[in-house]
């Protein structure tokens, strides 16, 4: 794909290009400038040994990665850490079969990574909308939607409620939607749908239009590849049965991949993920207002909700107003972002002047 050196804007606008023509002053057009000879692309698949970019709907091709990303041998990291390096979803600069530049993002969906030291996770990078998939089995769990939720906002990620397998006997959306009530805070959408159902399935295009980057979470056995596939209008995505015990899946997906829809929109098709471990960047006011308005009436400013008198908090959870598990969950989630910011800090404190992520060139 280095063969043309002048990059055809109208195919990259398939993929998700942001601007109608050449981009305009800034960082990106900068890069661009220091590498007149390559090729802005999108990344589509990333894996151990490299990527795969696109910078068309069709064809993509493999590339390599910079040797600053690569782990040397004998090593466990490599010089980059993760997060500076790209993901799916990210645009590069390519010149004779490598990427010689990560272009700047405008955001990053991320988790914290499992394990004692402090490290983050990129999902997918440049997204407008987060779908966050859930089945109306025994895979239905507010709490992980809450999760799922604190994230995108975390990165102004437009998130989407999904409640897929509607088609199952038994299954209730109302019911779902009163459970979801006081997590989503009227303003997340909430669409219950057969995955398997083209029809039910289009209840999603307001949120797939042309140039619009979609990621898809949720567990395995949610049924995102079997959404994926039908929004697609082919089976492409691989998809497998869940257990009947508890109604989880195998991991049927094994790799992002960015896949451009029929509608103009890219969807970015993710493993399951069951644990969500924020990554200490989040603001608990943008998923937990109701509670953050309640506590304004606390007697104490530094009320923690727990066994303070004058606690306006608990007085609503007394009177039924507010779900004690939601208060759990907000507990818990204030400890956690406090503590991984904690983590944060430190490492920095160890990195002087260290760059965030996608903020400059990887050169060769």
């Amino acid at each position: 794909m280095h063969e043309r050196l002048n990059p055809d804007f109208d195919a990259l606008r398939g993929i998700g290009w942001p601007w109608p023509g050449a981009p305009g002053p800034g960082p990106w057009a900068e890069l661009m400038a220091a590498h007149p000879r390559a090729r802005p692309a999108r990344v589509v698949e990333q894996h151990r040994a490299g990527y795969v970019v696109a910078d068309a709907t069709e064809p993509a091709a493999s590339v390599e990665s910079p040797p600053q990303w690569q782990r040397p041998p004998g090593y466990r990291r490599g010089k980059v850490a993760p997060g500076e390096r790209a993901v799916v979803g990210d645009w590069v600069l390519v010149e004779d079969g490598r990427i010689v530049a990560l272009l700047p993002r405008r955001n990053a969906l991320k988790r914290a990574a499992a394990g004692e030291h402090y490290r983050q996770q990129l999902i997918a990078a440049n997204v407008d909308v987060a779908i966050i998939a859930c089945g109306l089995d025994g895979d239905f769990n507010p709490r992980r939607i809450e999760r799922y939720l604190l994230l995108a906002r975390a990165e102004d990620v437009r998130p989407v409620v999904v409640l897929t397998k509607a088609d199952l006997p038994g299954a209730d959306p109302d019911a779902a939607r009163a459970a979801l009530a006081d997590v989503l805070g009227g303003d997340v959408p909430v669409l219950a749908v057969n995955a398997r159902d083209p029809a039910t399935a289009q209840a999603l295009a307001p949120w797939l239009g042309p140039g619009v980057t979609a990621v898809l979470v949720g567990s395995s056995g949610a049924g995102k590849s079997t959404l994926t596939n039908t929004l697609l209008g082919h089976e492409r995505m691989k998809t497998g049965a869940v257990r009947g015990r508890d109604a989880r899946g195998r991991h049927t997906t094994t790799h992002r991949a960015l896949i451009p829809l029929p509608s103009g929109a890219c969807l970015i098709d993710t493993p399951g993920m069951r644990e969500l471990k924020p990554t200490g960047e989040e603001d608990l006011g943008d998923g937990f207002a109701d509670i953050e308005a309640l506590a304004a009436g606390c007697r104490f400013r530094d009320c923690r909700h727990q066994a303070e008198p004058g606690c306006a908090v608990r007085a609503a959870v007394e009177a039924g107003e507010l779900d004690p598990g939601r208060l759990a969950n907000y507990h818990k989630l204030r400890g956690e972002v406090a503590g991984a910011a904690d983590r944060l800090a430190s490492r920095l404190g160890h990195r002087p002047g260290a760059r965030g992520p996608g903020r400059g060139p990887a050169r060769r």
